[in-house]
């Protein structure tokens, strides 16, 4: 299942409440009638757009308004995000999830690529010495990933076998955050429905 998917199962019987709508002052509220499990709200003013409720708290600045930066536009029914360039956008984060996180799954899915880039195609490693340097950096290298991101680093940058070492490391090693994709999914949906409502026509919400 895509987050798209289950973006779409999460926002499935929400619905949205006008509080304000006037010019760039907005206030609009989206949520499952009778609970408040992962509702939101988006309030707008002059530059920017604040978005808040159960999944964060996230603040963006960019044009007069900012339902324009995020509208579909004509492709409405589809998701076109730009995680990187929205996030640049942002004010304000929200405090206990932010926008990317480290993971161990990631830092040893970039260990791996980065010893395949460096032996797969040197002479120097034939199959069972690459074999035999892979199994010391597992054990020594991404093992650590277990223990704490310090422990990874520190692994990383202390590992030295059969003349093999993690030089010039240049991995981003971080993901965005379950909130900050569920906020830019939220963000596209929202407006993609306030702009049907005001249409008069059937919101997408796929």
């Amino acid at each position: 299942m895509t987050f798209a998917d289950q973006f779409t199962g999460d926002i499935a019987l929400h619905q949205m409440q006008v509080i304000r709508d006037d010019g760039v002052h907005r206030h609009l509220r989206f949520q499952r009638p009778g609970t408040m499990c992962m509702h939101f709200d988006l309030l707008t003013w002059p530059g920017y757009l604040c978005y808040t409720g159960d999944m964060g708290t996230y603040v963006f600045r960019r044009l007069h308004d900012m339902f324009r930066f995020f509208r579909r536009g004509e492709n409405r029914g589809q998701y076109h995000i730009d995680l990187r360039y929205w996030a640049e956008k942002l004010e304000a984060a929200d405090r206990c999830d932010g926008v990317r996180k480290w993971t161990p799954e990631k830092f040893r899915a970039e260990v791996r690529d980065y010893f395949e880039q460096h032996t797969s195609d040197d002479e120097d490693y034939p199959a069972e010495r690459r074999a035999a340097l892979w199994q010391e950096i597992d054990e020594q290298v991404c093992a650590a990933a277990d223990d704490s991101e310090h422990h990874a680093w520190v692994a990383l940058w202390e590992f030295e076998h059969d003349r093999f070492r993690f030089q010039d490391w240049e991995r981003d090693c971080k993901v965005w955050t379950h909130r900050f994709l569920w906020c830019c999914y939220a963000l596209e949906w929202a407006i993609d429905t306030y702009d049907a409502q005001k249409a008069g026509a059937p919101a997408v919400a796929t």
